[in-house]
This record gives structure tokens, C-alpha cells and sequence, in this order.
């Protein structure tokens, strides 16, 4: 069960990466919109990305951090030569801040995951 966990959240996590890349790189017409906020939606597809992160890699939290928050700033960056998008900085803070906090909070059952590992 615990390797099936684990292994889900790997998928999941590098599925949600692939997807925020996608979706920063297509022109803002063909993008989803939702209801909520903007600063609402990055936060929550950024933080559940966290969150799949670090219960997957869940041995070194720290470095999956600086890693994720690497990837928001690479994402920011990239945006700048898209045509129709835009690098903030608030979205990087946002980005950054809901990615850190998706990792801490898979911190814990991350380790219950992995008490008999």
C-alpha cells in the first residue's frame, strides 16, 4: 500500500508539473478559467503540486522546496516571451508560498507513510 502511495503521488506530482507548464505557456484564449480568483487558482494548483511532491519525495523536504520554487520562477521567466503573458511577481510569491506549504503539510503523512520503511 505504501509503494502504491508513493508511487501515485510521484504521477500525480510531475502530471500536475506538466500541466501548470502547459497551461503558463498557451496563449491566455486558450486557457481554462474558473469562477474563483486568480490568486485563488494558482494557489490551489500550485500548493496540491506541492503536496504531491513532497509526499513523494518526501525523504528530503527542503530540496523539494527549493526545487518547486525554482520551477515557479523558471515558469514566471518563460512567460516573458510568450506572446500574450505575463511575468508577476505576485504570482511568483504566490506560486512560490503555496508550493512550500504543499510540501510541509505532505511532511506529515509522508512520514507515517514511511515509519516502516
Amino acid at each position: 500500500m505504501r509503494y502504491f502511495v508513493l508511487e501515485a503521488a510521484r504521477i500525480t506530482g510531475w502530471l500536475l508539473a506538466t500541466v501548470i507548464a502547459v497551461l503558463s505557456f498557451v496563449p491566455p484564449w486558450l486557457r481554462p478559467q474558473t469562477a474563483l480568483p486568480h490568486g485563488l487558482e494558482h494557489f490551489a494548483i500550485f500548493a496540491a503540486t506541492g503536496f504531491a511532491f513532497g509526499l513523494a519525495y518526501s525523504r528530503k523536504p527542503v530540496l523539494v522546496m527549493a526545487a518547486l520554487v525554482i520551477f515557479a520562477g523558471a515558469i514566471e521567466i518563460a512567460q516573458l516571451f510568450v506572446p500574450g503573458r505575463h511575468a508577476r511577481l505576485s504570482d511568483f510569491i504566490v506560486d512560490a508560498l503555496a508550493l512550500c506549504l504543499g510540501v510541509a503539510i505532505a511532511f506529515i503523512p509522508a512520514r507515517t507513510l514511511l515509519q516502516g520503511a
